[in-house]
């Protein structure tokens, strides 16, 4: 008898998969060619964050106005088991960028791997709770395109004109969007979401180690993130400010 797990699995994991990959390889051979080899990894990381970023918001969102029986408890239907897949296969190969050209950035490998472990366990393990995961996914990739759009900025700024003019730009509206969706939106749906758990409504579809270890993953991504906008803001105030002459040599 086929595996309903293995039956699910296939095609459409290896085909985001190959789709990412295709993007990745894109990018290192075509759009940054002329980059050098130094940033080009990073710049193709950030061609395939934008593949997803955006689509996968809108994806989500699909998949969660289009369940009638949405919840935090409710079994996952197929298209939000699809917008899993597809977020699955990117962090799969951007996990294996990282391995490959920075493994000693442990903190992002491990943020990596810890998202890796909540989609797969939603959607191959316990079937249910899609629409909270689905939730927090918009969360995270809605302010992707401008992260992307940031960071391809920054790394260029030193040697380009117009990459410093759109990174001084858009930092500002970028930090603000960031700080309310990661400061304040993000807990108030976490806080949300950990009510529902720990009323054992959710108990008998979602084991209790599960939903535990979903709401630690997403608390520990929240603080990392919001430590991370935090010394975003303290660079860009403390690169605009100007002490006076005669007040440096007191």
């Amino acid at each position: 008898m086929d595996s309903p797990i293995l039956d699910s699995f296939l095609p459409n994991l290896p085909l985001f998969f190959s789709m990412f990959f295709a993007i990745y390889l894109t990018a290192h051979i075509t759009v940054f060619r002329n980059w050098t080899p130094k940033l080009r990894p990073e710049a193709a990381s950030c061609l395939m964050s934008l593949a997803h970023g955006t689509p996968a918001v809108f994806l989500a969102c699909h998949a969660i106005l289009s369940d009638s029986n949405r919840g935090f408890a409710s079994i996952n239907t197929d298209f939000q088991n699809t917008v899993l897949e597809y977020s699955i296969a990117y962090f799969v190969m951007d996990l294996s960028h990282y391995l490959i050209f920075n493994p000693s950035d442990v903190l992002f490998i491990a943020h990596h791997l810890a998202t890796l472990f909540v989609f797969i366990t939603c959607r191959y393990l316990v079937f249910h709770g899609a629409y909270g995961i689905l939730i927090l996914l918009i969360l995270a990739e809605v302010t992707s395109f401008f992260q992307n759009v940031w960071t391809l900025a920054r790394v260029r700024k030193t040697d380009s004109k117009i990459a410093a003019q759109v990174f001084a730009v858009l930092s500002p509206p970028f930090y603000a969007l960031y700080s309310v969706v990661r400061g304040l939106f993000g807990p108030v749906f976490v806080y949300k979401m950990l009510v529902f758990y720990l009323s054992g409504d959710a108990d008998d579809v979602i084991p209790r180690w599960v939903w535990v270890s979903w709401i630690s993953v997403v608390i520990a991504a929240i603080s990392v993130s919001v430590l991370w906008i935090y010394n975003r803001w303290l660079e860009l105030y403390s690169g605009r400010i100007v002490i006076p002459e005669d007040q440096k040599n007191r």
